[in-house]
């Protein structure tokens, strides 16, 4: 038998895993470079992201810290004071 049978495709064409050694794929000769390179970048940058993130986490730290610091002391308090009074006196209510 030459064609495929019931439990695959002959071995001419392609099988489960993959094409054949006969010729490229059907997305073209540099589809294997291409996934390979790309693998490899991504790879590459998996510790650059978690930098990334260690340096957002330290500076919302950052930030939370200065906020509260400033709206904790006199400042602060006169500052939520007035934003409330402002916003009731837009509602109508104060």
């Amino acid at each position: 038998m030459t064609g495929p049978t019931a439990a695959g495709p002959s071995a001419a064409g392609p099988t489960a895993a993959g094409p054949s050694a006969a010729g490229p794929t059907a997305a073209g000769p540099t589809a294997a470079g291409v996934t390979a390179v790309a693998s490899t970048a991504s790879s590459d940058e998996r510790g650059i992201t978690t930098a990334e993130y260690a340096v957002g986490t330290a500076a919302g730290a950052g930030l939370a810290g200065l906020l509260y610091k400033l709206l904790s002391g006199g400042f602060g308090e006169g500052l939520l004071k007035k934003l409330f009074d402002h916003v009731l006196s837009l509602l109508g209510i104060g």
